[in-house]
């Protein structure tokens, strides 16, 4: 593997966030990260949460040119974010792989826009739910982490890429713990990759959502936070509650919870919780909603 070729089709990331956008308080409004070039004409692949509801979007290349960006497109269902280079970045495209051919044990590096990388290898392929309503059904997760994971592209041994760093998380095994990286697998783009750069968006209806952060313990689903003026504080759901049963379907972890979430119609249907709080059982009306519908839209700089 090449690492300095791998570099010359990195970039780092920064945006702007004005500071009423809906994420600002939990995003921050400097967002900086890692993108990965993927087609000639500047097309950068990233994570998403770094573009979410950008007003400015720069991409710095290896060898120090600045160009502003554009952020095109950011997919909530896969975490995928598309930034088009709004100037020249003489970056080649990095060749993209099959996450689905990547094992266990298999050797991989972690990659960042700032000329940092990691050695690393597979540690598990495994479902993955995270506490803002995310869901994978595979993701990769990788060891040792890299400190500058956000946006950081994950590459074989082939120089190809695998996909785009997540998360840094802490995994426990036998009483030790380690830092691994969560990384989003490549193959998620291919399908909606068209649909991004001609619409901006996947064809298919949005998921709903309720703006709400969860967490399970002990196989029960406990929010943590609810997003101010989102469907589920407009609901009544607080901090501590236990969500318990969602229309006629009793939850069995957070996972379960998503699922049952996104099948209880199209955003904007209202239906029946049960939580439990203060050890009694109450029953909510939760109407959801369209994330994006909260959130501001990019301008073209």
């Amino acid at each position: 593997m090449n690492i300095d070729a791998i570099f010359q089709s990195m970039v780092a990331v920064r945006s702007s966030i004005p500071e009423d956008a809906f994420t600002a308080t939990a995003l921050g409004i400097r967002r900086e990260g890692s993108g990965v070039v993927i087609r000639a004409n500047g097309l950068v692949l990233t994570i998403g949460y770094l573009i979410t509801e950008a007003e400015e979007v720069w991409l710095t290349t290896s060898d120090g040119k600045l160009v502003p960006g554009h952020a095109l497109a950011y997919d909530q269902e896969t975490g995928f974010g598309l930034v088009q280079a709004l100037g020249q970045l003489g970056c080649p495209p990095m060749d993209l792989g099959d996450a689905d051919e990547a094992m266990v044990g298999d050797p991989v590096v972690l990659a960042d826009g700032m000329g940092q990388f990691v050695d690393a290898n597979i540690v598990a392929k495994q479902q993955f739910a995270g506490y803002w309503e995310y869901l994978l059904d595979e993701a990769i997760f990788i060891s040792p982490a890299h400190p500058s994971w956000g946006g950081a592209a994950l590459i074989s041994t082939d120089g190809k890429l695998l996909g785009i760093g997540s998360l840094r998380m802490q995994l426990i095994q036998s009483g030790a713990s380690a830092d691994i990286n969560m990384v989003v697998p490549i193959n998620l783009l291919r399908p909606i990759l068209d649909d991004l750069l001609n619409r901006g968006q996947v064809s298919h209806p949005r998921r709903p959502w309720l703006g709400v952060f969860s967490a399970e313990t002990n196989g029960q689903v406990v929010v943590m936070n609810v997003a101010e003026g989102g469907p589920g504080a407009d609901a009544g759901l607080r901090r501590g509650d236990v969500i318990s049963e969602i229309g006629d379907g009793e939850v069995a972890g957070l996972a379960d919870f998503y699922r049952k979430l996104w099948q209880s119609g199209p955003a904007g249907t209202e239906f029946p919780m049960r939580i439990l709080r203060g050890g009694r059982e109450a029953w909510l009306r939760v109407k959801s909603a369209d994330r994006d519908s909260y959130l501001k839209k990019p301008q073209l700089q």
